[in-house]
């Protein structure tokens, strides 16, 4: 047990959330146990589960088998103790889901919000959460939290949304983490929509047997999440892992954050409907996506999400360049931080299939050997929602690591400011 000198609260809070995962991570345990696999004395481990059961995150469920004297009682993670909401905010759609302690989702909700400007979106992302936090079926559940999954760049720690390219201009400098707090009288974390579905690849996904992987979001925007010996990547801003501005071609097409050749202002959804519809009075007339183009006068992504699925279609050939050039970046990816595993999601992932050979040609192709023969290169099956998935399990890990004084803060947070 590492102890932190000179911080008594900062003990305290270690050694319970510590006892408290340990906990989470076995079925049954008792005290004996605890004590045992903590180091820490059978009265300090007395007064922890004191804590815990009077917090509810902690339950007694029976006894053990004794080793000659007094059957042990044994101890149960409570996930129904308390609840954390999940939101991930698109220009199209915002998603929030209720999730227990475990992240087991109860409850979805998919809104319209108009997302493009803050202080249009904001009030109305408030309002719906007032209406699920207050609702008669949740009333009585203990919220400790809320997780937002946010496209842009962000300051994460202090909740500050730097720019937000896909949203719109009026984007900049957005205070969201206060806003909501103020609002919701809740903790609020915020983390990047790729970030936010790395953690969710890496502890309820494909990524759970792996140290080292990066998520792959392709959607309107294109952004990779990295975890790298367990911890998410941030960088020196909390910027990393941009990779849809990694340059791709000479004088391309203008993307929205200024420069020519974004691999986003490539691959990007926005960039394929505008290549679709240029191109589509052109391309043969039994094609299939041609023939809804013809029907409704536009076409949207599902409509080539779901051609693409017919080999050899124009949405098919569109994807085909959709992996040279993805695979191309996500070569760069392998030879930077030597993943385990790339795990491709978001709009697109839906119908990664039809493209990952492309994306394993130029990994192949592109990346040092040694290192590309190392890395497995998966679909995502957490499906289009990973990023709400993984704002649950954002505001999870915050709550329940063990350096943090969320809870504390949280239960003072309550005392001073009371949710009506």
């Amino acid at each position: 047990m590492v102890k932190k000198p000179g911080n008594s609260k900062y003990v305290k809070n270690l050694n319970r959330m510590t006892v408290l995962n340990i906990i989470k991570e076995n079925e049954l345990v008792s005290r004996q146990q605890l004590a045992q696999l903590t180091g820490l004395t059978p009265p300090a481990i007395t007064g922890i589960i004191r804590e815990l059961l009077e917090m509810g995150f902690v339950m007694e469920v029976g006894l053990g088998t004794s080793q000659g004297g007094r059957k042990p009682m044994k101890l149960k993670f409570n996930a129904k103790a308390g609840y954390v909401i999940g939101v991930e905010i698109t220009s199209h759609e915002t998603v929030l889901v209720i999730a227990d302690l475990e992240n087991a989702p109860i409850h979805s909700i998919t809104l319209d919000l108009n997302m493009t400007e803050p202080d249009i979106g904001i009030p109305q992302l408030i309002e719906a959460l007032g209406q699920v936090l207050y609702s008669e079926e949740n009333r009585n559940k203990n919220f400790l939290g809320i997780g937002i999954a946010f496209p842009g760049l962000l300051s994460a720690r202090e909740g500050i949304v730097k720019r937000s390219i896909n949203l719109g201009p009026k984007w900049r400098q957005f205070p969201l983490k206060e806003t909501l707090k103020n609002e919701m009288k809740l903790p609020i974390f915020i983390e990047s929509n790729a970030k936010s579905s790395a953690l969710a690849e890496w502890w309820f996904g494909g990524g759970i047997n792996f140290r080292n992987l990066v998520y792959v979001n392709l959607g309107e925007g294109i952004s990779a999440g990295v975890i790298s010996a367990d911890r998410v990547i941030q960088g020196a801003q909390g910027h990393a892992g941009e990779i849809g501005h990694s340059f791709m071609m000479e004088n391309g097409p203008l993307c929205n954050c200024g420069n020519r050749g974004c691999l986003e202002a490539i691959c990007g959804i926005p960039a394929l409907l505008r290549k679709a519809n240029d191109e589509l009075a052109m391309i043969n007339p039994q094609d299939p996506l041609k023939i809804v183009w013809e029907q409704n006068g536009k076409i949207g992504i599902e409509d080539i999400l779901k051609s693409a699925k017919s080999e050899g279609s124009y949405s098919w050939e569109l994807l085909q360049q959709v992996g040279k050039y993805v695979g191309l970046a996500i070569a760069n990816v392998v030879n930077m931080y030597n993943p385990e595993a790339i795990f491709i999601g978001g709009k697109l992932g839906a119908v990664a299939e039809t493209f990952i050979n492309p994306i394993k040609d130029m990994v192949n192709n592109h990346s040092f050997p040694e290192v590309a023969k190392s890395v497995q290169i998966k679909i995502s099956d957490l499906g289009v929602h990973s990023g709400v998935i993984g704002s649950c399990a954002l505001a999870l890990r915050e709550l329940l690591h063990y350096d943090s004084t969320v809870l504390e803060d949280y239960q003072l947070m309550l005392k001073e400011n009371p949710r009506k």
